[in-house]
């Protein structure tokens, strides 16, 4: 036992002196109060009295300064304040991370508990734990690091953290995380990171040298603490859908299914509009495959749609976050389109298929319109300047040299084909071009970020990209030099480049992906908006050149509220990695093979002090008990 507040000599001063003046105050003879009384036998009865109680009085005065001396002593010694000799040496710095990802839903455990409350259960004992010099924080990780408690030593602290834990649909950001756990301790003694985690980390973009050198340069110890064991999950590790150019009624969705194990799998997957069932399929999915399905001719969905996936083969599918995926369909608006041609009647007839299109014509020379236009089609010509709003150029053959062009043209080849098409990207939905013949075109540079969605082995036929922020597609040859405008193929290729233009200028996406910063596009001039998530928690998040920023933490149907309007729109899952729930046998992080969790010492609470302050009270307690019992008196 030593003293870490008074010396032992500071504390017996303290004692002594004031434990002198107790015994004075004692020996103090008490002055009797005068009473008068009406009777002179009462006298007599109290003088017999006298002489048979005197030793019993004096008695009942020393057990009275035996309690106070006790008094004394016990505040003297609190005041040392004493401690164990192993309670004074210097605990474990903990920093106690707990996985709250996606993986970390996953019921694996036994009785059905998550792996998320397994990660509870194990940081209660790690508190039980502690020594009486360990202090401990406790942060939360996801797609950052939050700290839920300071360092500290006190249990009560620390269990309101466990608390205040909770689950979310995103990945683990195990950069954030040791971040955190290095610069609070820094310099600290006996300093460890412990992670609860099923150890499916994103290390993706983990700069592991640079953290590699810091946990060794600061002699921090790594450990983890693996939980769950199965791998049986089956997700939906994509979502997404967009209306038909020709008839936006009716819509096509893609919803992708992810089995990670390597085992097949059967599964029934249903699809919901609105609310309402819509279609059910029953599909295989073999280990490891990524398996596309398209539902297609959706009707009578104005708003939302959801897909779920249930097990059909009677297996357990342990991760319930990835069976359920949302999408929000684009609004159906009108789109202005400004046509800039001498005449072209395959153009004309193709634009007059959409009644969602408001199309104005004019020839070059009255370039440019004044109004405010989504999409400007130049037929066969080119302005002298990059235009202000998205573009499609057919044709894009510069009048003169030098004039500006958004392709720098080298040359012609003959009778192109399309041999190479990216059949995923959205310009080139529901089209085939396979057997289209095309006279010539247009040899063309691509410059940086241009991207050819079809073309020759020689060159592209059609480009995508952005000049001045401004998208444009250009067709480098003349439709009207080619069979195209004979197909189906040609008022589709029109109609969806209008619409990824509309798409791209309102910032329409159908769904975002957790984790990830959010702009939802705002309409009007607002200056900060109110997010409500899918369980019903509101958020006043500021709007930013016409887009709400937020980061979304959670998967479901979001409420995007700005003034007196309402919007909907969805938030999922990333592309599947979530799913992988299959734990490694080892965790290595910034170069660190995590080893197992130390364990405190034992020993009694450090601050004895508070027993002494206790103690001293329960005397004052019995002495006014006794007091009022007239037995110290």
């Amino acid at each position: 036992m030593i003293f870490t507040g008074l010396t032992f000599t500071q504390v017996l001063t303290v004692l002594g002196a004031v434990g002198a003046g107790v015994v004075v105050l004692y020996l103090l003879k008490l002055r009797r109060r005068r009473i008068e009384v009406p009777f002179v036998k009462l006298w007599e009865e109290i003088l017999a009295e006298k002489q048979t109680t005197r030793l019993f009085s004096q008695l009942k005065r020393w057990l009275s300064l035996l309690i106070a001396l006790l008094i004394v002593a016990a505040l003297a010694f609190a005041l040392g304040d004493p401690r164990s000799e192993g309670a004074t040496r210097e605990g474990r710095s903990l920093v106690v991370l707990v996985d709250a990802s996606a993986s970390m839903q996953a019921t694996d455990l036994p009785d059905g508990q998550s792996r998320f409350d397994g990660a509870r259960d194990a940081l209660r004992e790690l508190i039980a734990g502690m020594g009486p010099a360990d202090r401990m924080l406790v942060a939360q990780l996801d797609a950052s690091a939050t700290p839920l408690s300071p360092l500290t030593g006190d249990p009560r602290v620390l269990e309101d953290a466990v608390e205040a834990l909770e689950p979310l649909d995103v990945a683990a950001n195990p950069r954030a995380g040791l971040r955190l756990a290095l610069d609070v301790l820094r310099d600290q003694p006996e300093a460890e990171v412990i992670l609860l985690s099923d150890g499916i980390l994103d290390q993706d973009r983990f700069d592991t040298a640079a953290f590699a050198d810091r946990l060794a340069a600061s002699a921090i110890a790594f450990s983890w603490e693996k939980l769950g064991e199965a791998e049986s999950n089956v997700g939906i590790g994509a979502f997404s859908v967009r209306r038909y150019p020709l008839d936006k009624s009716q819509s096509e969705v893609l919803v992708e299914l992810y089995n990670p194990t390597d085992e097949e799998r059967s599964v029934e997957l249903e699809l919901l509009g609105d609310g309402e069932s819509v279609d059910v399929q029953r599909l295989t999915v073999h280990g490891g495959e990524r398996l596309r399905r398209f539902f297609r001719n959706v009707s009578g969905v104005d708003q939302a749609l959801e897909a779920r996936l249930r097990p059909a083969d009677g297996k357990p599918d342990h991760l319930p976050a990835d069976d359920r995926a949302w999408a929000r369909l684009p609004q159906r608006r009108r789109a202005r389109v400004v046509v800039y041609s001498a005449g072209n009647l395959y153009l004309q007839a193709a634009l007059l298929l959409d009644e969602y299109l408001e199309v104005e014509e004019a020839s070059p020379a009255d370039y440019p319109l004044a109004g405010d236009y989504d999409v400007a089609i130049f037929d066969s010509w080119v302005p002298p300047s990059p235009p202000s709003t998205p573009a499609l150029y057919l044709y894009p053959r510069p009048a003169s040299d030098g004039a500006w062009t958004p392709l720098t043209v080298q040359g012609e080849m003959d009778a192109p084909y399309f041999d190479r098409i990216e059949r995923r990207h959205p310009l080139m939905q529901w089209t085939a071009l396979g057997d289209v013949n095309v006279a010539t075109a247009l040899e063309v540079d691509l410059e940086p970020g241009d991207r050819a969605v079809a073309g020759d082995t020689r060159g592209p036929l059609i480009v995508v990209g952005d000049r001045q922020d401004q998208p444009f597609v250009a067709f480098t040859f003349d439709v009207r030099q080619s069979d195209l405008p004979l197909r189906v193929a040609w008022p589709l290729l029109l109609l969806n480049t209008i619409d990824l233009f509309v798409q791209e200028r309102d910032g329409f996406v159908s769904s975002y992906e957790t984790g990830q910063t959010w702009y939802v596009p705002v309409a009007g001039g607002a200056r900060e908006a109110t997010i409500v998530d899918p369980e019903g928690h509101e958020r006043e998040v500021p709007v930013v050149e016409g887009r709400a920023v937020y980061a979304g933490q959670r998967a479901g149907m979001y409420t995007l509220r700005v003034g007196d309007t309402e919007d909907t729109f969805a938030a999922n899952l990333g592309p599947g990695a979530e799913s992988i729930i299959d734990p490694p046998d080892t965790l290595t992080l910034a170069g660190a093979e995590a080893g197992e969790p130390s364990e405190g010492e034992p020993g009694v609470r450090r601050e004895i002090w508070i027993y002494l302050v206790l103690l001293a009270l329960g005397i004052v307690a019995v002495e006014w008990f006794t007091y009022h019992r007239r037995l110290t008196v």
